[in-house]
């Protein structure tokens, strides 16, 4: 019975690869909240067990579980072997449990599973870098970024490993490792997988709708972000303007021009459409930041940008994604019920505290409360959700 579960389990790439992403997430929160609760005492920064366990332990995984089942589709070649991709499963959740306690119990020898992790990760992209290069399809276009933000994050990975050196600029370096992997990595890959797969789920609703995408969006954004992460070494918020203004507004233009049918899609649809519309107020809100950095620096910020894109963009897009590929890859109904929406609205209302959280101290209201506040519930909703649908990956097809 046993070895009848584990071959189900294992059967498609992103059923272990999303259980273990949503565990990480989950585990490297609750570390969060001990640590912020003051029940915890780390010896280690905040960029190690926030910054990059996020980045590099849960997205990085949960990417891996999507990527793995769509890129041999984009490019029209034969699945991923279960036998490959169980391999780099395991390889993950190895140095990820290793990452995690050893943070808890003994950090110096973090940089161990750290390394190891960058070696799995260097593996997957060439994993993906062969089936591109074996593809005989025309245009590549959308996998070609995908492999040019991966390239960024293992530059990223790099960066953030020889950071813990300890020597006169590892501080500086381990902030350009996580900008780095935030926006040409993280971001980039989101925005990728976005504006090929948003319109194409949109057409499964409303067939005769066309989503007017421009061919070099990707090239401009991305030499955009490049120049924000130069901006960013300055630990200046008021030169973010130079950056933020024209990708404001490259990407409200492109948003635009994609017609989203709002009011045509179903939920399970449109909180997708919702993820999106995060990108615009994420930049939005970092202009509005920089002008106060210019005409009241009192007013404190606290990583309020970081926050919109992570929680607004990027989780709102991995709970989107995660539950139509949960749903669609066991056979169930493709539609979002009412303990969906109510999971996808709470989770809208997380991020809306989160960034409240950001600018709570500037009302003189307790920071650290509104926090752990934020964490909880967060916690809390991803339990919830994967009460529901990590079940069924469990289970397994």
């Amino acid at each position: 019975m046993l070895f009848s579960w584990y071959k189900r389990f294992f059967s498609q790439p992103h059923q272990p690869f999303f259980t273990s992403g949503i565990l990480f997430f989950t585990l490297f929160m609750i570390l969060f909240i001990l640590v912020y609760s003051n029940i915890l005492v780390l010896d280690t920064s905040i960029l190690t067990y926030h910054a990059y366990s996020m980045v590099f332990v849960v997205f990085l995984q949960f990417f891996l579980g999507f990527l793995f089942v769509v890129f041999p589709k984009f490019l029209m070649q034969a699945e991923i072997s279960e036998k490959i991709y169980k391999r780099h499963f395991f390889a993950y959740f190895f140095n990820s449990l290793c990452i995690f306690l050893s943070l808890i119990f003994y950090s110096k020898i973090t940089f161990v599973f750290q390394i190891f992790l960058l070696i799995t990760q260097i593996f997957s992209f060439k994993l993906l870098l062969d089936i591109h290069k074996k593809s005989l399809v025309q245009i590549k276009n959308d996998t070609k970024w995908v492999l040019i933000a991966f390239f960024a994050g293992l530059i990223s990975h790099f960066l953030f490993i020889i950071s813990n050196l300890d020597f006169k600029y590892s501080f500086f370096i381990s902030k350009i490792a996580i900008n780095i992997g935030f926006y040409l990595f993280l971001f980039m890959i989101f925005l990728t997988i976005s504006q090929r797969m948003i319109p194409f789920f949109t057409r499964a609703k409303v067939p005769n709708h066309v989503a007017y995408k421009s061919l070099k969006f990707l090239k401009i954004v991305f030499i955009l972000l490049i120049l924000k992460i130069v901006i960013l070494s300055f630990d200046d918020v008021r030169f973010n303007l130079i950056s933020d203004i024209p990708i404001f507004f490259i990407i409200t233009k492109e948003l635009i021009k994609w017609k989203l049918p709002i009011f045509k899609v179903e939920a399970i649809i449109w909180i997708l459409y919702l993820g999106l519309y995060w990108i615009v107020l994420g930049f939005f809100i970092s202009i509005i930041e920089s002008f106060f950095a210019i005409y009241n620096s009192s007013i404190y910020f606290e990583k309020i940008v970081i926050h919109s894109f992570a929680l607004g963009y990027f989780l709102t897009l991995l709970i989107g994604f995660g539950t139509r590929v949960i749903l669609g890859h066991s056979g169930n109904q493709i539609v979002a019920n009412r303990f969906t929406v109510i999971i996808f609205i709470a989770l809208q209302f997380i991020v809306l505290l989160r960034l409240f959280s950001s600018i709570c101290s500037n009302f003189g209201l307790d920071y650290i409360f509104f926090l752990n506040l934020t964490a909880i519930l967060l916690v809390l909703v991803l339990l919830v959700w994967s009460s529901k649908y990590i079940t069924i990956l469990l289970k397994g097809k």
